[in-house]
């Protein structure tokens, strides 16, 4: 059993000196698990990063997270190198689009505000009515068209170059990049009462 698992510890290192690319090739012609399990791994932090830039905009994201790993799977399974794209560009735009159809079909719900994907329970209801009419005219400024509409991750840091203190920047940067409440507390010399402070600061001023 030892020397099983000492057998299968070595493939996965030899995997890990693998491209996308080459990871892909062992999926596809040998159906490896292994392959694929540390592609879904490689890839977890741009699942997390989609995810964590709409919660910051105001997003729920507990079932968009579901969504974003759907996207990828969806990735491996269809990438093909003639399309003229690296598979980091074509996994990231598979996750972003799988996102944003699952935000879509919940828009057209009737008299639903993406109950599923973002909270509206900071409304009243006659409120809900009014957001629900500003959708219907075409006024577009809620979280979740943000990201049907894709602006960058550079013009939404420009954003929070503008609005954000210079201790919320450094917290919502490292946010972004993966990083836990504690990790980021610990980089920065705070308590993580005052990350998680932070980050609820951060959300209110960007959903603005």
């Amino acid at each position: 059993m030892a020397e099983k698992e000492k057998k299968s510890e070595k493939k996965k290192q030899s995997l890990e000196t693998l491209s996308d690319e080459e990871l892909l090739l062992r999926i596809r012609d040998r159906e490896d698990v292994d392959a694929e399990e540390l592609l879904l791994k490689r890839y977890g932090g741009v699942v997390l990063r989609e995810v964590r830039v709409l919660y910051l905009v105001g997003a729920e994201t507990e079932d968009l997270i579901q969504e974003a790993w759907i996207g990828l799977v969806k990735a491996i399974r269809e990438y093909r190198t003639d399309r003229g794209a690296t598979f980091h560009t074509y996994a990231t735009n598979c996750i972003r689009n799988q996102i944003r159809t699952a935000i879509t079909a919940s828009r057209r719900k009737k008299h639903q505000i993406l109950n599923t994907y973002i909270s509206i329970n900071s409304y009243s209801t006659e409120e809900g009515e009014k957001l629900l009419a500003e959708q219907a005219g075409g006024k577009e400024t809620n979280p979740e068209t943000l990201y049907l509409n894709q602006e960058c991750v550079e013009e939404l840091e420009q954003r929070m170059r503008e609005k954000l203190s210079p201790f919320e920047y450094k917290v919502a940067m490292r946010y972004l990049s993966g990083m836990s409440h504690a990790e980021i507390a610990e980089e920065l010399g705070k308590p993580e009462r005052s990350v998680n402070n932070a980050l609820t600061r951060i959300r209110n001023k960007l959903k603005k």
